[in-house]
């Protein structure tokens, strides 16, 4: 049997849209405040897509900064995976359209749907590829367009989401760096808890679901936090143990970005402190498959891991699902 590669993260790279949405834009349109929002959630401001720009762009332009930090060339990749739940369209699949932009003729690509959790699933389905032989390096992409299925007339959701992407170039890595586990999980019957309901085969676009607002998010709040507070505990004591390490091991903790609480919370449970911790909710809110990435990449792009740091990432979603990853950096 063939020795298993070590396999890592060797570039990467972010994009946000310019416009800002702001708490204080907000009051201007629904029934909230600065104060609530904040005290809530954490979160101050939000990125949006312009009119013309569509899931694949915001993919694109993280991929081009990846590529560049990883060094390679689009002709270079063997695997495109984008993970979203906003694809440009039904199909073609947005890696598609993606791998056409960039001109990587030679890489296989598809899309990748667990919602918030989508990148990490993203990153242990390629890493498998690579491992294995099968490729040798993949491109994978957290990118979501959320204020494009936002009702901006219900207060309860439209303060939480915000548009982004990020993007990592995996490949083999020396010894003993690169990922040492992963925790992935789904709990189906929660999925009615978050949910975009319309637009499927099961309820076709019509003058009904477009009436009933049923192409907009829906979640329970309420719900969704006490599965987010419970799962990114449990999730995070267990790739540790898969990985052999302990909470003391951590150097960097990276957790989805959906509410300051729920990160709170899993900072009380590991013991970490602040300073090992990427928070970056404030500045873009909730970007679903795009949050993990877009704190991973700004923390690289920041200095905050040297080589040989022990990396968690860890995140929930709709489905509902869970997933989890510790990285030698």
């Amino acid at each position: 049997m063939n020795k298993l590669r070590p396999v890592g993260v060797i570039g990467t790279g972010k994009y946000v849209p310019e416009k800002i949405l702001t708490n204080k834009d907000l009051e201007e349109i629904v029934e909230t405040s600065d104060e609530w929002i904040v005290s809530r959630t954490g979160i101050q401001e939000r990125h949006i897509a312009a009119p013309e720009q569509a899931t694949s762009d915001l993919a694109y332009e993280a991929a081009v900064k990846a590529l560049e930090s990883a060094g390679m060339t689009a002709q270079d990749l063997d695997l495109i995976i984008v993970a979203t739940v906003t694809p440009d369209m039904a199909f073609p699949s947005t890696a598609c359209i993606l791998q056409d932009k960039l001109g990587a003729k030679g890489a296989a690509a598809f899309d990748l749907s667990a919602a918030c959790s989508g990148f990490v699933y993203g990153l242990a389905t390629a890493t498998s590829f690579i491992k294995t032989g099968i490729y040798n390096n993949a491109l994978i992409i957290g990118a979501d367009c959320l204020s494009r299925i936002t009702d901006y007339t219900d207060r309860n959701t439209c303060v939480l989401f915000g548009d982004g992407a990020g993007a990592v170039v995996i490949g083999e890595v020396p010894e003993g760096r690169g990922f040492q586990s992963f925790d992935l999980g789904a709990e189906g019957a929660g999925g009615t808890l978050l949910k975009l309901e319309a637009g499927g085969s099961r309820l076709p676009a019509s003058t009904d679901t477009l009436e009933n607002k049923q192409h907009y998010i829906y979640m329970n709040g309420r719900e969704v936090f006490k599965f987010a507070v419970r799962v990114m505990g449990t999730a995070t004591v267990d790739v540790l143990e898969k990985a052999g390490m302990s909470k003391d091991d951590i150097d960097l903790f990276v957790p989805h970005q959906a509410n300051i609480r729920i990160i709170q919370s899993a900072m009380q449970r590991l013991d970490l402190p602040e300073e090992k911790v990427v928070i970056n909710v404030n500045k873009y809110a909730n970007t679903s498959a795009a949050s993990i990435p877009l704190a991973l990449v700004e923390a690289a792009e920041e200095g905050r891991m040297k080589e040989g740091d022990r990396v968690l990432m860890v995140g929930f979603g709709g489905g509902l699902t869970w997933g989890a990853s510790v990285l030698i950096w």
